[in-house]
């Protein structure tokens, strides 16, 4: 391992040591490591007169913006882990302490081309949000319009770059030497991570994600996407349209206003699946600091969404896959669920049906029927993942954002209105999609869409067919040469070209399967990290 990454995981050690931190292992199988771990960091517990959700904060705030987003999630998850912790943790969402002032304003100045004055009629030089990524500022364009100015943290970059390079030696330390390694790809998991996090630090591709969303939205009255101010926008800068709203995690707030607090509740899971299903494009970074609630008709309360830096995208495939899975789910088809994870290649086509039947219905007929107060999510998802490693079901790259923000809309349902039935909300509107996608009058406006292409290529269809026929003819003559060939082959004697053939073959085979493996080691991304992440909120919530 490098020694700058030898230098970080010291760093690491040193700071959860100092803030107290290695009382979260005391209940877990790594508390015997404790000892190794207070000798191996050189420093003491100084901050241990804190109480021990501020040291966490604390502690994940001075190790960098990956260890931030990481409590973010966390602060969620409040049938996970105890609430005085998720109070602290729910301040990394735009509570994190800002850069320099002045650093903020050379910065925009820098990006604009133009003197701050120049740029806006009044800007205020204290950030009203400051998160790991970035800060807000509040300021007036000359026009009169309020709007909001993001500003991307100096020196972030490096910070990433930083613990991307250690996780990839992490990574592929464990992927080579530890038996469950290889199915979990850490090393991909980190590489698309990385992709992830590198794209935030551009504000126009975030730009671009808001206004994206902000079409889908356009018409209704579900969720506002604030407007964007392209000719002010760069890679490190962003000005966007100033809103107004109570925060979703200010729930007296909302209650004080009226407002229909089931009605919120629903109409969140409903953006969620329209996202997901209508639109095949997904805000992936849900957690309570980017949303807002516009409470002006507080019967049919509307959302803010703001910061798009992480959208998630779904194919059809994946889309009619999950959809399936879900109804199948509601209807407590097992057998159907089973069946639908062999047939996407998820497990291997050899494991036995029933036995992965019944694996599923022992971890899933417990949630139904309850409400969400009523259910342990955070056990719920330790009987999936031992489930996952008894069968050595993969989990798809291209679903990771969209469990990570199932994570955070479950979070969300139950702090607004914990008596909530996600599935029961969730099973009309998925119904009445797979019936619009794929029922009868789908499948008529499918044929007729096309129906003038196949007009159009109907005068060249014979020459088409006659082609075809022709292909199909010189194919068989060459099937029957090589058949012949093979077996003269078969027939022949002498047992040099015979040990050659079959040496030849061998090595074939070996080639092949090597490819095999090395390609399918690049379907999945996201156990590895999950293991790590349920093994933390254990410690913590034991804590």
């Amino acid at each position: 391992m490098a020694l700058k990454n030898f230098s970080r995981i010291f760093s690491i050690n040193r700071t959860l040591i100092k803030h107290g931190l290695d009382e979260f292992l005391s209940l877990t199988p790594m508390g015997s490591w404790s000892p190794a771990l207070k000798l191996f960091a050189l420093t003491s517990a100084t901050e241990k007169e804190k109480p021990r959700g501020q040291r966490l904060r604390e502690a994940l705030v001075e190790l960098g913006p990956i260890f931030i987003k990481f409590g973010q999630m966390l602060s969620t998850r409040r049938d996970l882990i105890p609430d005085d912790l998720a109070r602290e943790l729910m301040l990394l969402q735009d509570k994190v302490k800002p850069f320099d002032e002045s650093v903020a304003a050379q910065r925009i100045e820098s990006q604009l081309g133009q003197p701050i004055d120049s740029i806006f009629s009044s800007f205020s030089s204290s950030p009203i949000a400051s998160a790991s990524m970035a800060q807000v500022h509040e300021a007036t364009l000359h026009s009169g319009e309020s709007v909001v100015v993001k500003v991307i943290r100096p020196g972030i970059r490096k910070q990433i770059a930083r613990d991307i390079a250690l996780l990839k030696q992490l990574a592929g330390w464990f992927e080579d030497h530890f038996p469950e390694g290889k199915r979990f790809k850490p090393r991909q998991v980190v590489s698309d991570y990385e992709l992830t996090i590198y794209a935030e630090l551009d504000l126009r591709t975030e730009a671009a994600n808001t206004m994206q969303l902000r079409r889908n939205f356009i018409e209704g009255d579900l969720l506002y996407v604030p407007q964007v101010y392209w000719d002010f926008t760069r890679e490190k800068v962003m000005v966007q349209e100033k809103i107004s709203g109570i925060p979703i995690a200010d729930v007296e707030g909302l209650k004080a206003a009226g407002t229909d607090m089931q009605e919120l509740a629903h109409r969140g899971v409903e953006i969620f699946f329209t996202q997901v299903f209508r639109d095949s494009f997904f805000h992936a970074d849900m957690h309570p600091g980017n949303i807002f609630v516009d409470v002006s008709n507080p019967q049919k309360p509307k959302y803010i969404g703001i910061d798009c830096g992480i959208m998630g995208t779904l194919g059809e495939q994946d889309k009619r896959y999950l959809a399936d899975n879900f109804l199948a789910f509601f209807d407590r088809d097992y057998r159907r669920i089973a069946e639908l994870h062999i047939q996407s290649g998820w497990i291997p086509a050899d494991t036995p049906v029933e036995a992965f039947e019944s694996a599923i219905r022992t971890a899933c007929e417990p949630i139904f029927g309850k409400p969400l107060s009523e259910i342990s999510f955070g056990h719920f998802l330790i009987q999936l993942f031992q489930v996952a490693r008894r069968f050595q079901m993969e989990v798809q790259p291209q679903l990771v954002l969209l469990q990570k923000t199932l994570l955070y809309i479950e979070g969300l349902g139950r702090q607004l209105y914990g008596e909530l039935d996600l599935w029961e909300t969730a099973q009309p509107y998925l119904r009445e999609w797979t019936n619009k996608q794929f029922g009868p009058k789908a499948i008529f406006k499918k044929m007729r869409n096309k129906w003038p292409t196949w007009i159009e290529q109907l005068p060249e269809m014979p020459e088409k067919f006659s082609a075809f026929l022709e292909q199909s003819e010189h194919s068989q003559h060459k099937l029957d040469k090589l058949l012949t060939e093979l077996t003269r082959l078969n027939n022949e004697q002498n047992k040099r070209r015979k040990m050659t053939t079959w040496l030849t073959i061998g090595a074939s085979l070996t080639l092949l399967s090597g490819f095999l493996l090395s390609n399918s080691m690049l379907q999945e991304c996201y156990g590895s990290l999950s293991a790590a992440g349920i093994a933390f909120i254990l410690a913590i919530r034991n804590a």
